[in-house]
Order: C-alpha cells, then sequence, then structure tokens
C-alpha cells in the first residue's frame, strides 16, 4: 500500500501528481513527495521495521513505491560504527561513522536512491533509464538497471576516473563521456529527457530518487536506540544528502518514532576546489554562486548544486555550519580513517572526515555531542587520488626480513 499523496514544490506550493518530473513547471522549483502521515502512524512502529528484512524497505511506508521493489532488496542496513581511535585523534569523545562504503550493490550511499528511481521507472513503464554522474551514481545505475533488465544510458564528465568508469560498464550499460563538467553533462540529461520516453534519475525521477537518501537519517535514528544525533557531518555534490538526513529525522519525530527531539546541527563538507553551499553558508547567505570544480573529490565535484538553496539554509537554520578543505587535507583525511579505524573510503569521506577535524578545532563540534560521520564511498573507487609507499622487495631470507623490518622501524 502506497501513502504517497502527489507531488509538491518546494517554493510555491504547487501540487502534482505522481509522475516523472524534473521539476515545478510553475517556478521551476525542486519537488517533494507527499504522504499521508496520518495513515503511516497507524501501521509503523519500532516493532514492525524490526520484525522486516535488513534493508531500506523496512521503511517503505514512507518511501514512494506504488508496487513492492524488484531491485535494491540488499540496499541499506549498514553499520554505524562507534570510532573510538579516530574520535580520540579528532578530540571528540562519542563519534560514530554510518559507513555506506560497504552498501550493496556498488559500495556507495548512491545504492540507496537508485534502489527507489529504478523501482519507479518500472512502475511508469518506462523505455530505458539514464543519468548525470560523477561516479558513484553511474555505478549504481547501471547494476541496478541491470538487475531489472532496463537499457541504461550513463553521461559521464570525460576526465572521470578509470576505476568508476570500469565499474559502470561492466554491467552493460551505454557510458558516454562528455566533454565537459558535471553541470554541463546534467544540462544534457535534461534535454534528453524532454526528448525520449526514459528515466532520468536525477532529472525526471528527481523526485522519488532522492526519497532513497532518507533511509541513511532512518537507519543512524533506529541504531542509535531511535535517538537523533547532537551533530551529523554530510559530504555535499548536489546538496540533496544533507537535506533528506534532516527530513528522515523529523519524519521519524512526526510520527512518534523517536525518543529525543531533533535538534541535530547539520554540518556540510565539501571540497575547497568546489564548495559553493560551503560559501553560501559562510557569507551568512542561502544564494549560490555557480564554481567551476578543480578538486581530486570528483564525486563532489558540482558546481552549481541542484538543492544548494536548499541545503544551506538547512544548515544555517539547524545551527550548523559548513567548512571546506584542501586536495592535501582530503588525502590527510582518507589516510587517518584508514590507521585509526581501518575503514578505507573514497575522497568524499576524506572530504568529510578533514571538514570534521576543522569543525572541533573552531570549537563548532564540542568534545561531548554525539557525532556522526557520513562515509558514503568506499575508497576502491578512486585510488588514483592516492599516493602510497610501495613495498619493499626482498629474497626469501629471514636476515633481509629483520633487516628491512628494522628499517622501517626506525622510519615509524
Amino acid at each position: 500500500m502506497s501513502f504517497v499523496t502527489g507531488l509538491k514544490c518546494r517554493e510555491c506550493g504547487q501540487i502534482y501528481p505522481k509522475q516523472p518530473l524534473a521539476g515545478c513547471e510553475q517556478c521551476f522549483a525542486p519537488l517533494e513527495v507527499e504522504y499521508d502521515y496520518e495513515g503511516i502512524s497507524r501501521v509503523l512502529s519500532h516493532d514492525t521495521i524490526a520484525s522486516r528484512p535488513k534493508n531500506l524497505w523496512r521503511f517503505r511506508e514512507l518511501l514512494p513505491l506504488d508496487t513492492d521493489p524488484v531491485v535494491g532488496l540488499a540496499t541499506g542496513s549498514t553499520p554505524l560504527v562507534r570510532a573510538h581511535r579516530l574520535g580520540r585523534a579528532l578530540g571528540l569523545n562519542e563519534l560514530y561513522l554510518k559507513n555506506d562504503s560497504v552498501n550493496t550493490p556498488t559500495l556507495s550511499f548512491k545504492d540507496r536512491v537508485t534502489a527507489v528511481a529504478i523501482n519507479k521507472a518500472l512502475e511508469f513503464k518506462l523505455h530505458a533509464v539514464g543519468c548525470a554522474s560523477t561516479g558513484n551514481l553511474a555505478n549504481s545505475v547501471a547494476a541496478n538497471a541491470a538487475a531489472a533488465g532496463l537499457p541504461a544510458y550513463v553521461l559521464i564528465p570525460d576526465n572521470l576516473e578509470q576505476n568508476k568508469i570500469t565499474a559502470t560498464s561492466v554491467y552493460g550499460a551505454r557510458v558516454i563521456a562528455v566533454k565537459g563538467n558535471y553541470d554541463e553533462v546534467n544540462r544534457l540529461c535534461t534535454e534528453l529527457s524532454e526528448r525520449y520516453p526514459w528515466g532520468f534519475v536525477n532529472v525526471n525521477l528527481r523526485p522519488f530518487y532522492g526519497e532513497g537518501s532518507k533511509t541513511f537519517g532512518y537507519e543512524i535514528a533506529e541504531q542509535l536506540g531511535w535517538r537523533a544525533p547532537t551533530a551529523v557531518v554530510v559530504p555535499m555534490a548536489g546538496g540533496s544528502l544533507i537535506t533528506k538526513i534532516h527530513k528522515g529525522f523529523k519524519e521519524l519525530e512526526r510520527l512518534g518514532l523517536l525518543k529525543n527531539e531533533v535538534r541535530t546541527s547539520l554540518f556540510g563538507a565539501q571540497a575547497a576546489g568546489c564548495n559553493p553551499i560551503a560559501a553560501a553558508v559562510k557569507r551568512g547567505s542561502s544564494d549560490i554562486q555557480p564554481v567551476k570544480p578543480s578538486t581530486i573529490a570528483k564525486s563532489l565535484a558540482i558546481g552549481n548544486p541542484a538543492d544548494g538553496y536548499h541545503a544551506a539554509g538547512l544548515i544555517a537554520g539547524s545551527g550548523g555550519w559548513a567548512e571546506d578543505v584542501t586536495d592535501e587535507e582530503i588525502l590527510a583525511g582518507i589516510t587517518l580513517l584508514a590507521k585509526t579505524e581501518g575503514v578505507f573510503t573514497e575522497t568524499a569521506g576524506g572530504v568529510t572526515v578533514s571538514v570534521t577535524r576543522k569543525l572541533v578545532q573552531q570549537g563548532r563540534i564540542k568534545p561531548d555531542d554525539l557525532t556522526v560521520i557520513a562515509i558514503t564511498g568506499n575508497g576502491l573507487k578512486t585510488t588514483e587520488a592516492l599516493k602510497v609507499e610501495q613495498p619493499i622487495s626482498i629474497e626469501p631470507k629471514v636476515a633481509q626480513f629483520e633487516a628491512a623490518v628494522s628499517g622501517l622501524a626506525a622510519r615509524a
């Protein structure tokens, strides 16, 4: 049973039926899925959720499907890890990692949003699916489209990491590299969505697609014993994830499923080479000034973020902040997380870890704040960005091993 009542413009309030739409036809603002929360409250409880399989569909009343899902049956329910050693390094006493670097099928949080979008494409009987992507979304659309039996057309900037191209092409998707940055790729997808009967997940399926990100927030609350954290630090590209985590917390509160009031401070993390949302927050504004991306964090390299205005406003309204870090700090964040917690994240995770360090140093996150860091992708996706020490080569002799180990110990 679906509890979706329709789509509603975030700005002007115009109501639309459930259909593939890129945005409001009156003011061009984003659309939000509207639900019958009173109806949901009568059927959704802690016990109901706990009785269901460990995937994102355990929250299915709060997701916009009209039928049972076909794909994404193993997606979600990723670990929330208490990060003692990283917490000590950053100066935090109660730090957790929400680790979507082990999400299925493609090792990023994008598996949540594409699971919803591809299922909606099937419901709408669309002929194919596609997307504009900086990598993780491309992987996930290709994988879930293959599982659904739908053709996939994936458009990417032509400077994307080879690992991400391989991890998209292997599923049989048609990959097209566009000479330009993400924003130019996205504009092309918008034009194509008007020309072909296809579902572009981050264009005409975007209202439904974004709802998958709410499950990141639902799971954090559930794994904390149905509590909202004091602070959450989230990497920002288009800005949707941080807004949907907040929406997820507020929906649980509205349904009486939280043990505390939502007073979570939202902290956004960006790369210095692509920081339009962070820059707006620092100016005390919600107005986004587009930038030309130049950063190793290609998964965050969106210079004109679709949800930037909304994200900046929510961050400020929550009492949070946004920060950015250099490429060098991004790499330092990746290695710090790996060496303290044994978690290998991609460049977006390095952004989040190093931004968290800055926020603690600035006193914006307090040592005793219950803090959750969003780790959204796996490090195997961006190995090209790292420079690691090459192994020492020895003969198979004990003396050579001991000499090598002694040399390493002296350098440690």
